[in-house]
């Protein structure tokens, strides 16, 4: 890896003209400029493509812009801008979210010291546009086990090797990890036998809104169910931890969703105050 390494950083877009500034904005902000950024409009229907295209009129050399003739949804949209990665190192970002300023600074310098890490997450906050709900940090060394109880990495926050991703074949287009994408790239990564960090400092907030609450429909959590399933019988992983935490979230559904989003804050913050006590081990 070079002192100052080219990052591209890969986004899907769709129907998010109102928030895709403040995500782009974010990666005008890093203190480290050495990056490209490859957004994939996937068929969106406002003025998503319109906003893209301003950028990258205005930031030359910045800003590579690709469409899908129609809605593809997330995991297609990935793997069309990982076509056009020619740097080694590669971030994610979601066009609803935003960096802090030291995002890339931080992953980067630590990426440099640590050859043997593969992928890299941070810390997140939890925002519902006004105010933080949580904040998560997921385990320092996630192992196979850690998917019982959470993610292992947060997926928007990660930065990785181009090499991994191809290692992996990108993401799945199987109709089943539809907005569980990341769990079922977490066991190949793991099964593959690559090695992730996560380092705690919160790099990284994500927006928890109404919208986002309601997109975990029934249909989403059959497909984590069946990802889970796939994903721990992959990684070797059996039991009735296994089966607890690849079903139980289908019965979460029926809960009120005024029960429900008090009790996903809650689970959130469960999640991280554990984590954050086993990486002070």
């Amino acid at each position: 890896m070079s002192d100052n390494p080219k990052i591209s950083v890969i986004m899907a877009c769709y129907n998010c003209a109102k928030t895709v500034n403040k995500a782009i904005d974010s990666i005008l902000a890093q203190t480290y400029d050495n990056w490209v950024m490859i957004c994939c409009d996937d068929g969106s229907s406002d003025e998503t493509v319109k906003i893209l295209n301003e950028y990258k009129e205005k930031h030359s050399g910045k800003f590579v812009i690709i469409q899908n003739e129609e809605n593809k949804k997330l995991p297609f949209s990935l793997n069309h801008c990982l076509e056009y990665v020619e740097t080694e190192l590669v971030a994610r970002m979601d066009a609803d979210d935003w960096s802090s300023p030291d995002r890339f600074e931080k992953q980067v310098a630590f990426m440099k010291e640590h050859r043997d890490v593969d992928l890299l997450g941070t810390g997140i906050i939890v925002s519902d546009g006004t105010k933080t709900l949580t904040t998560i940090i997921q385990p320092a060394e996630p192992e196979p086990k850690d998917m019982l109880h959470c993610n292992c990495f947060s997926h928007a926050t990660i930065m990785t090797y181009k090499r991994v991703y191809d290692a992996l074949d990108g993401y799945s287009l199987e109709p089943y990890v539809e907005r569980c994408e990341d769990l079922d790239l977490w066991s190949r990564f793991f099964a593959a036998g690559f090695k992730g960090y996560n380092i705690p400092d919160e790099l990284y907030t994500i927006l928890e809104d109404e919208n986002a609450v309601k997109r975990r429909d029934f249909k989403n959590r059959l497909n984590t169910a069946k990802t889970l399933r796939k994903a721990f019988k992959r990684m070797g992983l059996k039991g009735f931890a296994c089966f607890k935490k690849a079903y139980f979230q289908i019965f979460t559904y029926f809960v009120p969703m005024p029960i429900y989003k008090k009790l996903h804050v809650w689970k959130m913050k469960q999640r991280s105050e554990r984590n954050s006590e086993t990486s002070e081990k």
